[in-house]
């Protein structure tokens, strides 16, 4: 007999005897285990939220008791079940519009802890409002149903400390927008990032209140355009008065 077949005898020996040895309990726990946590997982992604017609103070709790599980990692992750993917493929009636930020820090899904169908999101850098967002804002409000705007801005906005330091040299159109905001706020104390973010937001929810479409539905009652700011360090959404 070769030397290597009688190391290949004494391996295949060795592990006999280990395997006869094992505690049978041990690998049945790890299965057991793993399993609760997959349910978890499930029942949570599962969660369901009923769409209805809100009103806009209706929307707009909806959105903030999102936010706040978001803050408070108490995440529901509702409509986001193939039931719930099943359900909308032939309409959709999302209740929210969000009119937000390229800004990939800044999904308003996961910030508002929403699912599929329920938010109409128009995001842009800067989250201005011209002729093509607008249209897509009108369409959600005038044809989907939706009940609220909501005009996000954020922390360190990208696009507008660009206008405040003069570098817009890539971002001509959308700094056009913003302009008018870091100039109305350049008087203001504190800080001046901040400052302009929140005019920027202010400035562009007057705009849309003032269109003629939008205008009527917040006369009818079916509709609210208001402003937040996003909080990168603690993801709370402040909401501008």
């Amino acid at each position: 007999m070769t030397m290597k077949k009688l190391t290949k005898l004494i391996f295949i020996a060795m592990a006999g005897f280990y395997m006869s040895n094992i505690n049978a309990d041990e690998v049945p726990a790890k299965v057991e285990t793993a399993a609760p946590e997959a349910n978890v997982t499930e029942e949570r992604s599962s969660e369901k939220q009923e769409t209805i017609p809100l009103t806009p103070r209706q929307a707009l709790v909806r959105l903030m008791d999102g936010n706040l599980r978001y803050i408070q990692d108490k995440l529901l992750h509702p409509n986001r079940s193939q039931e719930r993917r099943l359900a909308v493929v032939n309409a959709q009636t999302p209740f929210a519009i969000i009119l937000g930020c390229s800004d990939s820090r800044v999904a308003p899904e996961i910030v508002f802890d929403q699912g599929i169908g329920d938010l109409f999101v128009v995001r842009v850098a800067g989250n201005v409002a011209g002729p093509i967002e607008l249209d897509s804002i009108e369409y959600s409000g005038l044809y989907l149903g939706s009940s609220i705007v909501l005009v996000l801005g954020h922390e360190s906005c990208g696009a507008v400390t660009a206008v405040v330091q003069h570098n817009t040299k890539e971002i001509e159109n959308i700094a056009e927008l913003i302009e008018p905001a870091v100039k109305a706020s350049a008087i203001l104390p504190g800080n001046r990032i901040e400052n302009a973010v929140k005019a920027n937001v202010r400035m562009t929810v007057d705009y849309l209140k003032k269109t003629p479409n939008i205008s009527k539905l917040i006369h009818e009652g079916k509709l609210d355009v208001i402003g937040g700011y996003y909080h990168l360090n603690n993801g709370e959404v402040e909401i501008l008065r």
